[in-house]
């Protein structure tokens, strides 16, 4: 659709062109009534001159996206169209407002000026436009991430040139990193005056996780050890193999040193009346909570299977 729609208006811009240049260049209007105050050999002509500009660059920018992001995905897609959008938003304004007035050394010294107060005027919505741009270049996150801006916390559907849109995870109406429903807009230029956190967006779309689980000082900690690597690794082994390979991808980009087991690992911490042992395993951001409750059920069900190897705390403090 975007390709004929492309050519049409393309189309539609030459003959308007070509009309305008007729009627502004010739006396096919001469006898017409003024329009406003104004020849209408003059007004017609700018007129389709203006629609001619409006039609070229349009279907310039449809023809432009769409070979452009014939082969993208869906991030860098979205990057592109928003850079198309820019180039020929400020092309067409500019050559608009100079067929209009036939006057490009008075146009471009007003848009100096102009620009001046602008700056003033408008810093706020400035700097969103100038963190866009370092959003796009540096890319601390795109489209589909699951990111935490300020206190905002969701995953990006939208990334414009002065906004950013997530949908909301957690908020105040849900919590366990659950979608709420709702849709959060930030400002970009809160990017450059806070913390940004990308959960999986160093490279790798995983993140580590745990699930602890509090057992009493009588308990085999070996044995509940080995279960809960047992069902750590039944549950998501082989997802987890495949997150370890692409985050030691990762990692090795990076002059980070770090090390990596192969497969979940527990540890163990004391508290003043038990012990918490947490399982520690690699998993994909949105699968996290999912994962986490299929796990905690299944060790706490292994756990209850054997009571002369694993006792729960009963203190108050708990």
């Amino acid at each position: 659709m975007r390709r004929p729609l492309g050519l049409a208006s393309l189309a539609v811009g030459l003959l308007a062109g070509v009309a305008g240049t007729v009627a502004g260049t010739t006396d096919a209007l001469a006898n017409w009534p003024p329009i406003g105050g104004y020849p209408a050999t003059t007004v017609v002509g700018r007129s389709l001159l203006v629609v001619a500009v409006a039609g070229l660059v349009y279907g310039a920018y449809l023809l432009a996206v769409r070979v452009l992001t014939r082969s993208a995905n869906r991030r860098r897609a979205h990057n592109v169209r928003n850079l198309l959008r820019l180039a020929f938003g400020v092309v067409g304004t500019v050559a608009t407002l100079a067929v209009a007035t036939e006057n490009w050394i008075g146009l471009l010294f007003s848009l100096g000026v102009i620009g001046f107060a602008v700056t003033f005027a408008l810093q706020q919505p400035l700097l969103s436009l100038i963190a866009w741009v370092y959003i796009a270049v540096k890319q601390p996150f795109g489209v589909g991430d699951r990111v935490k801006i300020d206190d905002a916390k969701g995953d990006v559907i939208g990334v414009d040139f002065l906004v950013t849109t997530l949908w909301e995870i957690n908020g105040e109406l849900v919590t366990t990193n659950q979608p709420s429903g709702r849709v959060v807009t930030v400002p970009n230029s809160v990017v450059l005056s806070s913390n940004v956190v990308n959960f999986g967006g160093g490279g790798s779309p995983y993140v580590w996780n745990e699930v602890s689980v509090q057992v009493a000082y009588e308990t085999d900690l070996e044995f509940a050890r080995s279960v809960m690597v047992e069902e750590a690794t039944d549950l998501i082994g082989r997802d987890m193999a495949e997150g370890i390979a692409a985050y030691r991808e990762a990692l090795a980009e990076t002059p980070v040193e770090l090390e990596v087991h192969d497969g979940p690992t527990v540890n163990v911490r004391q508290e003043e009346s038990w012990v918490e042992l947490r399982v520690r395993y690699l998993t994909h951001p949105r699968r996290g909570q999912r994962v986490k409750n299929r796990l905690y059920e299944r060790i706490l069900e292994r756990f209850n299977d054997n009571p002369d190897r694993v006792a729960f705390p009963v203190s108050r403090s708990r």
